[in-house]
């Protein structure tokens, strides 16, 4: 383990469902004896092994009710597990349950001497850092009222500001992205690169490919407790997106699995025009089915497969307009071109205004060749200049 943060192994979890009530104790020795079960037994995981190294950034996705966390909190030690062991080596924090050991009826700032105890601060020490505290979690004008008058974002807002204090070798991270508004998201997002400078062990379970993408070193997926794939981040990514997509009949596919969605709009021309200082892309789509507007975006990819680039109408913050079965809307996306020498590819995706349902992705639907004077090592050249003074 000199080298291994966490040691999952051969581990499974079953879970008992009740199905009657026992409303007393006659009833409860009853049903011991019965030969016929008040329960149904839930294997929540089956078989579950991997490694985690020192530094890590690791992600685990899933559809809800996969498994993830319960997985998380058996590596926290939270649950038990029915067989196999975890083994961590170092000291692990949990952002899981956020806000237990949090009173309802003590006021914010009460809450956060406590909150403190628990977490090993003594007194001294949580007032030399309650100031950092409750600027992180933006919660100045609130911290003399009581807790049980928070929302729920407020409350796991202030539960994950004290629990970024606790010092720790290995975290366990469980959608705190969900929580909060872009300004709070942005402090998590530079919480977690400090995480990765300092080359803290981290598992990720989120519902958010873009993060889990751009911070996440290994992923794997769980689907019904066991694990389906477990590798590249990217391809994981990907995975998880077609876990929400009907293939609809007729959807141009290929055995390459390159294009694939539920077919209520789709791309149907794609060119990429390139220039000494600009890449364009002319993108049309259509619609099939009447829904709301989706989201559309471009992806680009190295000849290797790394991602370069990318944006959609949603981090643009441009709405499409509405429009109705078999009409379409034509796209035009403009970038400097940057590009260093090589070969690039164009991914487009049009999803769902839920960020997740995929209508069509596809992968390399285009590509554009880039041919410079100087080549670089480097996937960009943005044209750097050097200024020499001789005094």
């Amino acid at each position: 383990m000199d080298d291994l943060a966490i040691k999952v192994d051969n581990v499974s979890k079953t879970f008992k469902l009740p199905h009657e009530k026992q409303s007393s104790i006659k009833s409860a020795f009853i049903s011991t004896f019965s030969s016929k079960k008040g329960y149904e037994l839930q294997k929540a995981l089956s078989g579950i092994s991997f490694e985690i190294k020192k530094g890590e950034f690791f992600g685990i996705v899933g559809r809800n009710g996969s498994g993830k966390s319960t997985l998380l909190k058996i590596i926290a030690g939270i649950y038990e597990p029915t067989s196999g062991k975890v083994g961590v080596n170092g000291k692990l924090v949990p952002f899981i349950e956020l806000g237990v050991g949090f009173n309802p009826d003590l006021t914010g700032r009460e809450n956060v001497y406590l909150n403190g105890a628990l977490l090993g601060f003594s007194k001294k020490e949580v007032s030399k850092m309650y100031k950092d505290i409750v600027e992180f979690a933006e919660l100045e004008r609130f911290m003399d009222q009581k807790l049980k008058n928070y929302s729920s974002g407020m409350q796991v807002r202030l539960a994950f500001s004290m629990a970024v204090r606790a010092e720790a070798d290995v975290l366990l991270i469980d959608e705190v992205l969900a929580v909060g508004d872009a300004d709070f998201q942005r402090k998590c997002f530079e919480y977690f690169n400090q995480l990765k400078k300092n080359r803290k062990t981290v598992i990720f379970v989120s519902h958010d490919m873009d993060a889990v993408r751009k911070y996440c070193d290994r992923s794997l997926i769980l689907i019904g407790g066991k694990i389906v794939e477990m590798g590249d981040t990217s391809d994981i990514a990907e995975h998880y997106l077609k876990l929400f997509t009907v293939q609809a009949k007729g959807q141009e596919g290929d055995s390459g699995n390159h294009r694939w969605g539920n077919g209520s709009w789709k791309t149907e021309k794609l060119k990429v025009s390139v220039k000494d200082n600009l890449v364009s892309v002319e993108h049309q789509i259509k619609c099939l089915k009447d829904t709301a507007p989706p989201i559309i975006g471009i992806r680009i990819r190295s000849s290797s497969g790394q991602e370069v680039t990318g944006t959609n109408t949603e981090l643009e913050q441009i709405k499409l307009p509405d429009i109705k079965s078999g009409e379409s809307l034509k796209l035009e996306w403009t970038l400097p071109n940057v590009f260093s020498d090589g070969k690039y590819y164009l991914d487009p995706a049009i999803l769902d205004n839920d960020g997740i349902t995929v209508m069509d992705w596809w992968n390399e639907a285009s590509s554009f060749v880039i041919k410079k004077s100087r080549p670089l090592p480097y996937i960009i050249d943005p044209g750097i200049k050097l200024k020499i003074n001789h005094d």
